[in-house]
């Protein structure tokens, strides 16, 4: 009975996240699904990110956390359009609090839309917002076992984020050892090896994201039936 309501429930929001996608993709938003354990940096990234996008690039933000706008409150000190969700008590954002927020949101002046996922390495992936990429953001304080532990995950990820190696020298990281374990479920996925801190691994970060915006404002070409 729990495994047919947990799909009842999964069935329910993919549906949401359908409309979701549908809205974003006419209004020429690229959304991007951000999920880490607290503490990683990935309201650090967002920011870092915005100031090396070209103007012709605004960013919106979706902010989700457990409780407060202490992360909301920096995003708009940015002269960034944010909106914060806070779940209360839940794990995880899920599609119907995002068809929420987007209303929240200019939407006709964004093109790029992040949306800060509540600090999880394991609920997260489960529940699909209508985003069209999911990044993994890690950081050398927590260890270069995540995907060891968390594969579920990284095998789900578009792209992972190591952040905070400008501190490699002071913890005990390894990090051959965190890529082979992402190679072993997510094959394909880039890793960008960057520190927020510093500025350092950010430009190949950026120029990925600018291509994956490029890459949907081209035409689909369609194929010979």
């Amino acid at each position: 009975m729990k495994l047919k309501v947990a799909k009842q429930v999964l069935s329910a929001n993919d549906a949401v996240a359908a409309q979701n996608r549908a809205r974003l993709d006419a209004a020429g938003i690229l959304a991007v699904n951000l999920m880490a354990s607290p503490g990683a940096g990935k309201t650090s990234l967002i920011l870092a990110t915005a100031e090396r996008l070209p103007n012709a690039v605004p960013i919106g933000v979706i902010e989700g956390d457990l409780a407060s706008r202490i992360d909301a409150d920096l995003v708009a000190a940015h002269g960034i359009p944010v909106t914060q969700i806070n779940t209360g008590g839940s794990c995880h954002l899920d599609a119907p609090m995002i068809q929420t927020a987007l209303e929240q949101l200019p939407l006709e002046g964004i093109r790029l839309l992040f949306i800060e996922n509540v600090g999880n390495l394991v609920c997260p992936a489960e529940f699909a917002l209508g985003s069209h990429l999911s990044v993994v953001v890690a950081s050398v304080p927590e260890g270069h076992d995540k995907p060891y532990k968390y594969p579920g995950m990284f095998a789900r990820s578009d792209a992972v984020v190591l952040n905070k190696t400008d501190v490699l020298g002071v913890f005990d990281f390894d990090l051959a050892y965190f890529e082979r374990g992402l190679r072993m479920v997510n094959p394909s996925a880039p890793l960008f090896v960057l520190s927020c801190r510093t500025g350092q691994g950010l430009d190949g970060w950026v120029t990925w994201l600018l291509h994956r915006l490029d890459d949907r404002a081209k035409p689909s070409i369609p194929t010979a039936s």
